[in-house]
């Protein structure tokens, strides 16, 4: 079994008029939260599944690459989208067009990825520090999307680093422009993926906005979001890395957020068997090719800890049809139980801390920003 949890049971997560049965968001990720893995997600478990990250300017010139990830699952009853954007008329541009032409219900804005080329440009978790150009975005955002009974939330981190931080005021911000929650990811961006998210800071966050907010950094278990729900009085929590591979921790969340048992842990059987529906979601969005190609970076997640052997996963990860997965997933020993060394170890992109962190020149001078749009580039971002 995986580690207890307690039997209280927790309310659903409202955002306006929007209501998540289970207060577990799943944490968009570039490559993988497309429409295949959100829905492979959803079937495990109620929540609040995200789109792709998309960046404003893309949406709003009708880039093909940005509108070829505006795409979802038929089984998708609520269409939530994560937006990118440091340009506030974009920003405001793209939340209408989420509206009126794609059927939205509820946007997130990202203000936390801590990737050098896009913090190098005054964007993601970098552009907190510039608390008027913040308000200018968010303000954008919300005036567009309220129009139309969407509501908009925003994801960030602490702040820059330890000597510059952010997230009490980016809550304040947020509140006063109207957002129906704001995420925290309990690290800096120096820190990007590395060290232990700071819960306290979470609970800080809490105490200081009235707004609900959403606990994000290090959910391994279903055990973690419980306790991080208690610990720091979030709402709910946002998922990104502890779900690589285990799509199935949305069946455990949503078990344990009702208080009640957590599942069984798969047997390798059982995990084959989800590796199967992953593929086969994947294929039926993107053809068969593709599909195939997009689930070889999943393998290794899928089997981390399992005693599959090196020539098995080298195979899996070069997979190029349904069939060969077929074949190859056959001579898996579905009776193997699973890992327990596997249970609450980080997952994904770790890495070590940034001993400085890239920003445009002078960026540190002021924290008002206002008027300032920076350049907006197709980013990649990890969630969790």
């Amino acid at each position: 079994m995986s580690s207890p949890v307690p039997a209280a049971v927790f309310p659903g997560l409202r955002l306006g008029d929007l209501e998540v049965a289970t207060p577990v968001v799943l944490a968009p990720m570039a490559g993988i939260t497309n429409a295949a893995y959100r829905r492979l997600c959803a079937e495990q478990g109620a929540g609040l599944y995200v789109c792709e990250m998309i960046t404003s300017r893309g949406l709003v010139e009708g880039d093909k690459h940005t509108l070829d990830m505006l795409v979802f699952d038929e089984a998708e009853t609520t269409r939530s989208v994560q937006l990118y954007g440091s340009d506030p008329v974009h920003v405001g541009k793209a939340a209408e067009i989420l509206c009126t032409e794609h059927g939205v219900d509820h946007i997130d804005l990202n203000f936390g990825c801590p990737v050098p080329k896009v913090t190098r440009k005054g964007g993601g978790g970098a552009l907190p520090w510039k608390r008027g150009l913040l308000g200018e975005i968010l303000e954008a955002a919300v005036g567009a999307a309220s129009r139309h009974g969407v509501p908009v939330t925003m994801k960030t981190r602490k702040g820059i680093d330890d000597d510059h931080l952010t997230y009490l005021d980016a809550g304040r911000i947020a509140q006063e422009a109207g957002c129906a929650a704001i995420a925290l990811h309990g690290r800096t961006v120096s820190q990007a993926y590395s060290g232990r998210a700071d819960w306290e800071a979470i609970g800080e966050l809490v105490a200081h906005v009235d707004i609900p907010v959403l606990g994000n950094g290090d959910i391994w278990e279903a055990a973690d979001a419980v306790r991080m729900v208690e610990q720091t009085g979030a709402a709910g929590v946002v998922v990104g890395r502890g779900c690589l591979g285990r799509p199935w921790l949305f069946r455990d969340l949503a078990a344990a957020f009702a208080g009640e048992q957590v599942a069984t842990l798969p047997t390798l059987g059982e995990v084959r068997d989800m590796m199967r529906r992953h593929a086969e979601l994947l294929c039926r969005h993107m053809g068969e090719e593709r599909g195939c190609k997009e689930f070889r970076k999943h393998v290794s997640w899928y089997l981390k800890g399992f005693a599959a052997g090196s020539d098995a996963r080298r195979s899996l990860g070069l997979v190029s049809s349904l069939a060969d997965l077929d074949a190859l997933l056959a001579d898996l020993d579905p009776d193997e139980e699973f890992p327990i060394a596997a249970l609450g170890a980080p997952r994904g992109r770790q890495g070590s801390p940034r001993a400085r962190v890239a920003l445009p020149e002078g960026w540190l001078d002021d924290t008002d920003g206002r008027g300032l749009a920076t350049t907006e580039d197709a980013v990649e971002t990890t969630g969790g």
